[in-house]
């Protein structure tokens, strides 16, 4: 008898819609005070979830202030470099400049990572060449917890400057906790290349008095109307693993990697839809057993999303990109974003219902 995967994943109504933490919120404040000292926005999206990244509250933040939006960890999507996925996105944003960069050791690493960074460095070094600032050019890095920003800004300086980290990177969100006021140079200033010699002329041209990044951290959506969405933001680790049951969010990594193949996990297990099920054969086959030989299901949750997360078990999008979805997502941002005051009335209502399934009063 042939597999038959899920088509759609149960509803869970006592799921969390909220991640909205105190620095979020001190960050944003800062983000806006900050915002006539800056002359570009960089806002990073995580592009195996495109239109899930998307946080209304920069709209409104940083409204008027011209913008350029990197989806981040591009290897990490699947597909080809000619993927019709981008030309959507694109259209979505037009006419903002948006661009697809790879992360981590793949961006600094491989031609055509690298090619990707180098395009960035040109589009900001181009917007500061038109806009020339003795006292340089200052870009503001803004995003989701957990979207790439600090790994970014990494591999900008590396490539822009030939130096080395100078941002803190973690695989769980909030490792920013603060905005940098002062920017990491990304780009050399004109004095620099003056003191250069000629081989660091010909690798590195300078602009003005240089460019600078600022590093921010992560901002969460106050309130997340739709479960799915949830769980596709945690799964991407922009949220913490403490916040949803590691075992339900495995249970849903399971229900999209069937439906592009259950060969992914092959090495495991045989096709299944039972989270327990293919939990236990992963536990037995990597040592993760507790005491008298128990499956650690929580542990081994982890373990599976941790592998998806750096591609190991497959490499696709969580988001459906297509021109229906790019309809649904305009209408969305012309519906505006729930404000605090209905987030909390949600979680209220949320907290109401869970202990009304448990049978509390």
């Amino acid at each position: 008898m042939s597999f038959i995967p899920r088509h759609a994943f149960p509803p869970i109504p006592s799921l969390p819609r909220s991640y909205f933490l105190g620095h979020h919120k001190a960050g944003l404040q800062k983000m806006k005070s900050l915002l006539n000292s800056i002359d570009l926005v960089i806002e990073c999206r995580d592009y195996r979830v495109p239109l899930t990244s998307r946080n209304p509250l920069f709209e409104s933040a940083l409204e008027g202030k011209e913008r350029v939006i990197v989806y981040t960890k591009r290897d990490l999507g699947g597909g080809s470099r000619d993927n019709k996925n981008e030309d959507i996105i694109k259209m979505w944003h037009y006419p903002t400049t948006t661009m697809f960069v790879r992360n981590g050791k793949e961006a600094e690493g491989e031609i055509s990572g690298r090619r990707n960074v180098i395009q960035l460095l040109d589009t900001l070094r181009n917007h500061a060449q038109k806009r020339w600032k003795l006292v340089g050019h200052r870009v503001m890095v803004v995003g989701m917890p957990n979207v790439g920003k600090s790994t970014l800004l990494n591999v900008l300086r590396a490539q822009g400057i030939g130096k080395g980290k100078v941002a803190a990177t973690g695989a769980q969100p909030g490792v920013t906790r603060k905005v940098s006021s002062s920017g990491v140079k990304i780009i050399p200033s004109e004095d620099d290349m003056e003191s250069a010699d000629d081989g660091a002329k010909r690798k590195l041209k300078g602009v003005g008095g240089g460019v600078y990044l600022l590093d921010t951290p992560g901002v969460f959506i106050p309130y997340v109307p739709d479960a799915e969405a949830m769980m596709k933001l945690a799964l991407c680790g922009s949220v913490k693993d403490t916040i949803i049951a590691p075992v339900m969010l495995a249970d849903y990594l399971l229900y999209h990697v069937n439906l592009q193949s259950p060969t992914l996990y092959s090495e495991y297990a045989p096709p299944t839809n039972d989270i327990i099920e293919l939990l236990s054969e992963i536990a037995r086959q990597t040592g993760r057993l507790g005491k008298g030989g128990a499956v650690d299901t929580e542990a081994t949750a982890l373990w599976m999303i941790q592998k998806w997360r750096t591609g190991h078990i497959g490499r696709f999008l969580l988001d459906e990109v297509n021109e229906k979805s790019l309809e649904r997502a305009k209408s969305d941002e012309e519906s505006g974003t729930p404000s605090l005051n209905q987030a909390r009335k949600a979680e209220r209502e949320r907290r109401r219902a869970r202990n009304i399934a448990r049978g509390e009063k």
